[in-house]
């Protein structure tokens, strides 16, 4: 499985993997109604965030000791390895945080369930809580393992073409990336 660690538009970086968003994996058998509402809310997120939520999820499940990961091969290695470990990090406390807000908030979305309907504002909070533990674990996967760090020609293209704010060049450098690493809609991850 390959994972990459580039910066966006915004020149934030973003941790991603080659597979294309899928489907959160949870079975609730009878609140299934809730949950697939709950689900079409959740894949509005904003690609950036959905799809980097996903590859956290997805580094749980890694078996080998070491993971590849391509970046653009802009920095040096030990100042990439400092930075990805920073991000994590960072991404550990985010998530953290986030989750005890989710906690807090979670009996008072309860309430909602004297409105007629299902009750979709649990079930998008349920499923963000889920979505974010899954990547929490992922994430504190990751900071035990070891990194191979790729440079990648086209991600250093794509960051010289951020630098010099040329749009041709940003498109078609998207387009190549897309095609090379099979990155689906990686548009919607990268830039506006």
């Amino acid at each position: 499985m390959l994972f990459f660690f580039v910066r966006d538009y915004k020149k934030k970086y973003r941790y991603l993997s080659a597979e294309p968003p899928g489907e959160i994996q949870v079975i609730f058998s009878r609140w299934r109604k809730l949950w697939e509402a709950a689900k079409k809310k959740l894949t509005l997120l904003p690609q950036r965030i959905l799809r980097q939520e996903q590859a956290f999820s997805k580094s749980f499940n890694i078996k080998e000791k070491s993971i590849k990961i391509i970046h653009s091969g802009h920095s040096e290695e030990r100042k990439i390895r400092t930075r990805f470990r920073f991000f994590l990090r960072t991404q550990k406390t985010k998530h953290i945080f986030l989750l005890i807000g989710e906690a807090l908030l979670l009996p008072l979305s309860g309430l909602a369930a004297f409105l007629p309907g299902p009750n979709v504002f649990f079930g998008v909070l349920a499923l963000l809580m889920v979505t974010h533990w899954q990547a929490l674990r992922g994430i504190n996967r990751l900071l035990k393992k070891e990194y191979d760090f790729t440079p990648s020609s086209l991600f250093d293209h794509w960051e010289e073409a951020l630098a010099s704010k040329e749009e041709k060049s940003l498109v078609r450098t998207l387009k190549e990336i897309e095609k090379q690493f099979r990155l689906v809609n990686i548009r919607k991850v990268l830039w506006k």
